[in-house]
């Protein structure tokens, strides 16, 4: 009977500290709701004082780097439940925004930065520009805090936050609202869509800043990143630079260093991608800056008044793609630089997918047929090469006007940015042997790519619309079909294999490998129906 009478008792005492915990719980989130104004001894203040005599504290805002997701290291999955929430904001924003709801808005990511930095005590001041439609409250607000957070009062000018016609509740009275809080944070709506370079182009009409960095609104920066890339736009007014960007998972949010040496690049179908160890002649020092061809829109660093003569942003491009391919050449081709700069670090949120719907389809299309025409000179028909279907889109805008802009500025030809600049970018001959497409023959949606001079090959995955296009020149061929349908690898000797997903895969041994990932593989030859291949001619060569 005592026992049970200690039992009880213990059971009780339980409840009440449980009954406690949740009542310190509600009113800990009831004062963070609210407004703590304090009063002035000093009578009447301005508004910038007002400013910066209040804090306001919201749920989920408070300033705590220990929440979850400190670091870079998220807590585990929690049951079925907030499994199919993170699949569903997976399928709306294009990464796991459920999860990002739970990490901190000031959380840090790990030290990455490996070479000790030190810069001149006199900078340039800077505005960075943060464009976004309809962005999720935690990624665009953990960009804006961690920009806030990281960079010296004194070199920042103000954070401008440019909403391109976004219709999401949230991103209306509430992002006005809490901004009003913010000291040195400026919200700009457009009136209608505007796209990447229309939107960056607008907030740099109205910057302070002596240097513009446009961020993307997904971003998490280090600290000390935004000091070096001051120093090399005040060295070089004329210079365009970017941060090693390191990469933020889209699924887990875990955080991924970039390896260094890294460089921007692009092929001849104009899309962009960073090259880790790029086949330099002599290998920089670990802490030199690296020049490079292409910078990617992500962040990068430019003086206010070089990027209005050289031209802002193309006016003629549409909403989205290709513009970052368009600005290196403008750049490089008419009197400035690109570089990355190993000191300065910041990590970007990769997308799983593009979760917008865009009116025109053929949008990315339009835009990289418009650098080609105004920026490539006779090296165009290369594109058109790679992307047959380019001879059939009709452009909207007309390249007459920038390329009076291309003359007035002096610019040079594309010849000199691939002998100069981007000497590694392999140039095909003019007469090809043959030009269309490999397909597997059972699996539709995968196929390979032939992508520079070196004879390896660079493989991927592709959608059935979105096949690529394969051209050999006599002499230059970095595998070899034979007639039984195979490609064979010229120096591994081993063959193109197609997986069409993950999976067990059972070898003729019995043996069960664990799960593959879909894609393409360099398998020993064993003439297995997953590495037979058809060529299928698109558009006969000229003069063959």
């Amino acid at each position: 009977l005592q026992k049970k009478i200690s039992r009880n008792i213990c059971v009780r005492a339980l409840a009440r500290t449980r009954e406690s915990m949740i009542f310190f719980k509600r009113a800990l989130e009831t004062a963070m709701s609210l407004l703590f104004v304090f009063p002035s001894a000093q009578g009447t203040w301005t508004q910038q004082e007002r400013k910066r005599s209040y804090k306001m504290f919201k749920r989920g805002t408070f300033k705590d780097a220990t929440a979850a997701g400190p670091l870079g290291s998220v807590r585990g999955r929690t049951g079925s439940i907030q499994m199919e929430m993170e699949q569903a904001s997976v399928q709306r924003h294009g990464f796991n925004e459920a999860l990002s709801e739970t990490i901190s808005l000031h959380r840090r990511p790990p030290e990455a930065l490996f070479f000790p930095y030190k810069y001149i005590e006199i900078l340039p001041s800077a505005s960075v520009v943060i464009c976004f439609h309809e962005e999720p409250w935690s990624t665009l607000m953990r960009t804006v805090h961690s920009v806030l957070d990281t960079s010296p009062r004194q070199y920042l000018q103000e954070v401008l936050l440019v909403d391109d016609l976004s219709q999401n509740r949230h991103l209306k009275a509430r992002l006005g609202s809490y901004v009003s809080g913010l000291d040195g944070v400026r919200l700009i709506h457009s009136t209608r869509r505007l796209g990447v370079g229309g939107c960056r182009t607008m907030a740099a009409a109205k910057a302070k800043g002596q240097v513009l960095v446009f961020m993307d609104s997904h971003c998490e920066c280090h600290e000390g990143w935004l000091e070096p890339l001051l120093e090399r736009v005040s060295q070089d007014r004329s210079r365009v630079v970017s941060p090693v960007m390191d990469v933020i998972d889209w699924k887990t949010f875990q955080y991924n260093a970039t390896q260094w040496p890294v460089r921007g690049v692009f092929d001849w179908r104009l899309d962009f991608y960073w090259e880790l160890n790029p086949p330099l002649q002599e290998i920089p020092p670990e802490e030199a800056v690296l020049p490079s061809p292409a910078l990617g829109g992500g962040v990068l660093a430019i003086d206010r008044n070089f990027f209005q003569s050289v031209g802002a942003y193309d006016p003629g491009m549409l909403l989205w793609g290709a513009e970052q391919i368009e600005l290196s050449i403008r750049v490089w081709s008419c009197g400035g630089s690109m570089e990355v700069v190993p000191c300065s670090r910041v990590a970007h949120l990769s997308r799983h997918h593009l979760p917008y719907i865009f009116p025109d389809q053929e949008m990315l299309r339009r835009n990289k047929i418009r650098v080609a025409d105004i920026w490539m000179d006779a090296y165009k028909k290369i594109y058109y090469r790679r992307d047959t279907l380019a001879h059939l889109i009709k452009q909207v805008c007309g390249p007459e006007e920038r390329l009076r802009l291309k003359r007035s500025l002096g610019c040079r030809n594309f010849h000199w940015f691939l002998s100069t600049v981007y000497p590694q970018l392999y140039v095909p001959q003019d007469k090809l042997a043959l030009s269309g497409e490999v397909r597997h023959t059972h699996i539709c949606h995968v196929c390979f790519s032939l992508c520079s001079s070196t004879l390896l090959c660079f493989c991927y995955s592709c959608t059935m619309w979105a096949l690529a296009t394969v051209q050999t020149t006599p002499g230059r061929n970095n595998s070899r079909g034979p007639l039984s349908g195979q490609l064979v690898h010229q120096q591994s000797q081993m063959c193109v294999e197609a997986v069409q997903q993950a999976g067990l895969l059972q070898s003729k041994t019995g043996e069960v490998h664990k799960p593959t990932a879909g894609g393409l593989y360099l398998k020993p030859c064993t003439r297995h129906p997953r590495q037979q291949w058809h060529f299928e001619q698109l558009v006969a060569p000229k003069g063959n």
